[in-house]
């Protein structure tokens, strides 16, 4: 919430608006007072790493009545407040749609009662009111994640990794309660990361019987040889009765029934606090200004609003902000509830519309038989399926790699394991991977099947002779440029080696988020949270410190994705890439720039500088053109990140990113492969049949490799255009630079759409005949 409060102060400002804070909520609205201050540009810094709302929030029973609402507007009409932002939930943004509604009543009444004047009225004839939806349960219809979704994610996912720990060593089954009480996301979610063996959520009760089926799905993963269990309760769940069932229910269960030694965890308040993600801060990871561009938007918003204009609440739909009328987004939320109440809980999942996919991944994955869920017995197709990691290793690849492999399972496949990438393919490095093989995986970093930097021209015959020795039907390459490059190499390979005329996929997979045909990349989110978390401690360590400048250097290679992300999530001054191209009078704009900041009360400055963005101004360099422009006003440290940036545990959205990647990749295939098979073999040499699997806006495209070689700059290793630059105005604005921002470009209103879909089973989905397949997420 204290990044989107921090954008919009700021971009309010830097339109020449005059912003306030209302604090504590509705209730600061009624009394007024010191509760409305003027905002200044001082009073939002070092707000970013806070978790909660500075500004406060409470319930108030006041403003449900018409009486308190005249108050409010005594209150805003005093101030000349005219329009109003809203951070929080459906009851919320109800609450502040009714009091536009009766706004023109409510003048009136103040007008009779003495209380304003008719000047006072005509200068307020109109409120505008735009909403951002704040809550870590993600309950509201319309938007693919609300503000504070992905930190409380973190939260339990930093629990779940810590308990896993305890219950291999003990052989036990953990039963983690997380909240979520209309609404099973957070639940859902957590399950896929973690890879849970299941889950209970409001909007989906179990089948009746599921007492039966849990205890011998447990055994069984004992029986495999699995050491512990992990079941992940919504504090919302019930049965197809309406009955709740909770973790001590189910503890009890399985203590009786198997015997297992349990414990339950009850994370309660843990989830609403801590320091925000860096997709919260700034939009996906995936993430992506969440709060930043929406923030921006919501001013744009206000700005652009007349009398006619419906209340609107900024969304997030992929990597895009919409706009989408405010109360249509709530009837859709308050009808999920109403469907559940009447136990209609197929319609409770399809209007929730982002469930259906992550219900069936969770299904392939996990093997979690319910109704909705996959029930197709496995079949033996006798193809063979490789998966290989290729370039620099990321966090999520094994996720992508775990997922994979299950799915092709389930397809009836052959999976096998490549290690040691291209190199490891040549050589024959080649085993048979099971479901079991790969049971944890999504937690682990780095890359389980080992990679390596190597391309396959110079092993070229090799790898076309071990894809013949193995009977290799197809192939699944994992990783960042170097995958890319390698499976265009393959594809030219085509016209010699006959060999290589199988299906391929690249799933981009690096911290660098530089694959053309995709707008993210597994592993850049984990990557940007490292970044994040140190620019915070970092800032930090200036607290007692007063004038000082940090210069940090990011990974990324040519790619300024990661520096120009983290610069908006960690509030940096400037942040110095190839892709917009600087010089020595920009550096010094930015040196005089930090002279002017110190004059004011924030007194501490971050620059962020990608490694390959200038061979001339080097980190080094510029660390000290600061240091001796700033001699008496500032100092200067300096820290290069390095492999930190590529190491760590995989975050939420990089572990279900990767496994939905996977997912898609597998059925994608099985179903080229059903196109290519001729005549007793398979034979792809089409371009549509060597593809790349990326995020383009709101949906998951396969675009053919070769088709992509107009968008590629080779020599530096990026895409030609990329749509994250668009995010580079907005972070000088909130670093107080006086730039012209393009407002050409914003979302236009939208409407939600209910769609009654139909769930087809997803093992047997038909292929689309198109080059390109895309799936609106």
């Amino acid at each position: 919430m204290n990044a989107a409060v921090r954008a919009t102060v700021r971009v309010g400002i830097y339109t020449g608006a005059k912003v306030y804070f209302v604090h504590e909520g509705y209730q600061g609205l009624v009394d007024g007072g010191d509760n409305i201050k003027l905002a200044t540009w001082e009073s939002v810094s070092m707000m970013l790493q806070l978790g909660g709302t500075v500004i406060g929030s409470a319930r108030c029973m006041d403003f449900r009545a018409r009486e308190g609402r005249m108050k409010a507007a005594l209150n805003l009409v005093k101030l000349g407040i005219t329009n109003l932002c809203v951070i929080g939930g459906d009851g919320s943004l109800t609450g502040a749609n009714q009091f536009r509604k009766e706004w023109a009543t409510l003048l009136v009444d103040l007008v009779k009662s003495g209380k304003i004047t008719d000047d006072e009225a005509r200068k307020s004839s109109h409120l505008n009111i735009v909403g951002m939806v704040g809550s870590i349960d993600n309950d509201f219809c319309g938007t693919d994640m609300t503000i504070g979704t992905d930190s409380a994610l973190h939260r339990i996912i930093e629990v779940v990794d810590a308990i896993t720990t305890t219950a291999q060593s003990h052989q036990r089954t953990f039963i983690l309660e997380v909240m979520g009480r209309h609404c099973g996301y957070l639940a859902l979610v957590t399950a896929l990361a973690c890879g849970a063996d299941w889950v209970f959520i409001p909007e989906m009760p179990p089948d009746e019987g599921w007492e039966g089926h849990l205890c011998r799905r447990l055994a069984d993963q004992r029986a495999r040889g699995s050491r512990l269990n992990v079941i992940i309760v919504a504090e919302g769940a019930m049965d197809r009765g309406g009955n709740p069932i909770s973790s001590e229910d189910i503890k009890k269960l399985v203590e009786k029934n198997l015997g297992f030694d349990t414990r339950t965890t009850v994370l309660g308040h843990v989830q609403r606090g801590g320091t925000p993600s860096a997709f919260d801060r700034i939009l996906v990871g995936i993430s992506l200004c969440l709060c930043a561009r929406m923030g921006v938007e919501a001013v744009m918003a206000l700005l652009e609003a007349t009398p006619e204009t419906p209340a609107c609440v900024v969304s997030l739909s992929g990597n895009q902000a919409v706009r989408l009328p405010l109360m249509e987004c709530v009837q859709v939320t308050k009808d999920v509830t109403t469907a559940m109440a009447e136990k209609r809980w197929e319609d409770a999942i399809k209007l929730r519309g982002n469930f259906i996919k992550l219900v069936k991944t969770l299904a392939l994955t996990e093997m979690c038989h319910r109704s909705l869920l996959v029930t197709s017995p496995l079949l033996q197709s006798n193809i063979n399926v490789a998966i290989v990691n290729i370039g620099a290793p990321c966090a999520g690849m094994n996720a992508a790699v775990r997922s994979a492999v299950r799915i092709g399972i389930i397809q009836g496949h052959n999976m096998l394991a490549v290690h040691d990438g291209f190199e490891g393919l040549a050589q024959g490095k080649i085993e048979p991977i099971t479901w079991t093989g790969v049971s944890g995986w999504t937690g682990k970093g780095g890359s389980e099947l080992g990679t390596k930097r190597v391309l396959p021209s110079e092993y070229i015959e090799e790898i076309s002779l071990t894809i013949a020795k193995f009977n290799i039907h197809s192939l699944v390459i994992i990783g960042g440029f170097e995958a890319y490059m390698g499976g265009l190499e393959l594809v030219q390979g085509r016209d010699k080696y006959e060999e290589l005329c199988i299906p391929m996929v690249v799933i981009p997979a690096t911290v660098s988020n530089n694959v053309p045909g995709s707008d993210f990349s597994i592993g850049a989110d984990t990557a940007l949270n490292t970044i994040t978390s140190t620019c915070d401690r970092i800032k930090q360590s200036a607290a007692g410190t007063k004038r000082r400048v940090f210069i940090i250097e990011t990974a990324g290679g040519y790619c300024g994705y990661l520096a120009t992300m983290a610069g908006l999530a960690a509030g940096a001054d400037a942040a110095y890439i190839y892709e917009d191209k600087f010089g020595i009078r920009d550096l010094e704009m930015n040196v005089e720039h930090l002279v002017q900041k110190m004059k004011t009360d924030v007194k501490r400055g971050l620059i962020l500088r990608n490694e390959n963005c200038n061979a001339n101004y080097t980190t080094d360099f510029i660390f000290a053109l600061y240091s001796e422009e700033g001699k008496g006003i500032f100092d200067c440290r300096k820290n290069v990140l390095g492999h930190m940036q590529q190491g760590g545990t995989p975050t939420p959205f990089d572990r279900n990113f990767g496994t939905k990647m996977g997912s898609k990749a597998v059925l994608w295939i099985t179903e080229k492969l059903k196109e290519v098979y001729r005549h007793g073999r398979i034979f792809a040499n089409t371009p549509d049949s060597a593809c790349v699997l990326g995020m383009k806006k709101r949906a998951l495209t396969f675009q053919p490799l070769a088709e992509l070689k107009e968008q590629t700059d080779f020599e530096h290793r990026i895409p030609k255009t990329s749509w994250w630059l668009k995010l580079r105005p907005i972070m000088k604005i909130l670093a107080k630079y006086n730039i012209s921002l393009d407002t050409s470009e914003h979302a236009h209103m939208e409407h939600v759409i209910k769609k009654r879909v139909s769930m087809p089973a997803p093992l047997m989905k038909k292929a689309s005949p198109a080059t390109k397949h895309e799936e609106e997420e």
